[in-house]
């Protein structure tokens, strides 16, 4: 089979299409021929080995400390079953679904648990679509409602409003009954309104936290600090970055203990409950999926560089087959709560 192959760290250049031997299936496991699969943050920063904040040993060590251990990246993906494993129940051969592994996705088959974070695909989504919810959807889930523990009427800043996790993050804020602020370039600032949020500040004519006070600071990009965000913070108010530091670390632990602002450090993960949380929200309208855009398994390169440049719409997706025109109809309306 054709998979996205690196072989070494470094620049976008060094994943390269090749032949690898397509995977077998374990006995609780299901082979899946890939169709669209996501290209992550996550992706490029263990191709590049760039991890943030002190944890760069920590990631060549779980990577693989001079070369990487495992040659093909790739969480998230969507796809049709094309072998079951001799224990597997739950899935049949043609079956269409979407997930995220731990890796092997930018490949075109992939073998998974069947009992890891795997649904079915509903017809109406595309599988650019649905490859484009895994990874994003579920960070801002678990870091809305989990850690952040968003309720009705609180007011809830997004910094990275239109990216991978924030486009999720602020539907999903509003869903959960928050006053939603989205901070954005100006570039974005309709997409961002067009998901729900009740504010919108563009960050590129001044501060991302504009002139409000929030009880929840979640920033998606890394741009700014605790130090920063306090004064924009209610007095129990609370940042949560995605992208947490052994700082951040730190002081999650000292601001543990008291009354006033907080800083939470968190690691989301990919469960099937979330999965098909999502997938009803997505089907009851409440939630849509952003692609930014997709690109043949030739352009790998091309879909790390726009994932690098922190400049992306919602998800960056790459297809082992002909991408299809979208079958999810775009609301012309926020999504409401």
């Amino acid at each position: 089979m054709k998979a996205c192959i690196y072989e070494e760290y470094g620049p976008a250049e060094v994943v390269t299409v090749g032949e690898v031997p397509t995977p077998a299936p374990r006995a609780n496991e299901i082979l899946v021929q890939v169709h669209a699969a996501a290209v992550t943050t996550a992706d490029w920063r263990f191709r590049a080995s760039s991890f943030p904040g002190g944890f760069w040993l920590a990631g060549r060590l779980l990577l693989g400390l001079l070369r990487p251990r495992h040659p093909i990246l790739g969480m998230d993906y969507a796809g049709v079953v094309a072998e079951v494993g001799r224990d597997v129940e739950r899935f049949r051969v043609g079956d269409a679904v979407f997930g995220a592994t731990s890796r092997g996705a930018h490949a075109e088959f992939v073998a998974v648990k069947a009992s890891g974070a795997i649904a079915l695909k509903p017809a109406s989504w595309s599988y650019e679509e649905a490859a484009a919810i895994p990874f994003g959807g579920n960070s801002a889930l678990m870091f809305m409602r989990d850690f952040g523990k968003v309720k009705a009427g609180q007011r809830v800043l997004v910094i990275g409003a239109s990216g991978g996790v924030g486009s999720w993050a602020v539907q999903i804020a509003r869903h959960l009954g928050a006053e939603v602020t989205g901070a954005c370039s100006t570039r974005n600032v309709e997409l961002v309104r067009a998901l729900g949020a009740h504010h919108v500040v563009d960050y590129t004519a001044g501060s991302p936290f504009g002139e409000g006070t929030y009880d929840l600071v979640f920033d998606t990009v890394g741009v700014t600090t605790f130090a920063g965000a306090k004064p924009a913070l209610t007095a129990k108010g609370t940042y949560l970055p995605l992208e947490g530091s052994l700082g951040t670390m730190a002081q999650a632990v000292f601001t543990a203990f008291g009354a006033g602002k907080k800083v939470k450090h968190a690691i989301s993960k990919n469960t099937r409950r979330d999965l098909e949380e999502l997938a009803a929200l997505i089907e009851a309208g409440v939630l849509r999926p952003i692609v930014d855009t997709a690109v043949p398994m030739a352009r790998i390169a091309d879909a790390y560089r726009l994932v690098e440049s922190r400049h992306k719409r919602g998800s960056v997706i790459v297809t082992m087959h002909a991408p299809r025109p979208s079958a999810m109809a775009a609301p012309s309306q926020p999504a409401r709560r």
